[in-house]
């Protein structure tokens, strides 16, 4: 079902600092930080070729990333991203399977603009899990 690795995630304390390291320490290709309200965060896409790391900064008080980082000061990895063909048909067989899926089950549009759903991570082995519709 699920097809090819999307990204890792990870929670940072400090975009500019974390895009910069990226970009000169590793000499890494950095996009522009983009607000995803949505989602309650500031993402920085980092390409590389053979999939993509994205960096996630808190948007607003509410942000789920702001209780990250009260437990990880330093920032660490957040989550891992699949692509899925069809999220409708993957959600309804992880759900059969007895995965939860956050949120009210109803994708909503990923940075991507693209629908993305999250499962819980007590199902996935402590890994926090977004599944991508491409």
């Amino acid at each position: 079902m699920i097809g090819r690795l999307n990204h890792l995630a990870i929670a940072v304390p400090d975009l500019e600092a974390a895009a910069d390291q990226y970009r000169n320490a590793l000499g890494a290709k950095v996009g522009e930080p983009q607000d995803e309200p949505d989602h309650g965060v500031t993402v920085v896409f980092i390409e590389l070729s053979n999939t993509k790391i994205e960096l996630l900064y808190p948007l607003g008080e509410n942000s789920p990333i702001n209780s990250f980082l009260e437990k990880n000061p330093a920032g660490g990895m957040h989550h891992i991203c699949y692509e899925v063909d069809d999220i409708i048909q993957a959600r309804d067989h992880l759900v059969a399977t007895g995965a939860r899926v956050l949120g009210n089950g109803e994708p909503k549009n990923g940075a991507h603009g693209k629908p993305v759903l999250f499962l819980h991570p007590k199902d996935f082995n402590g890994c926090l899990v977004e599944l991508e519709q491409v």
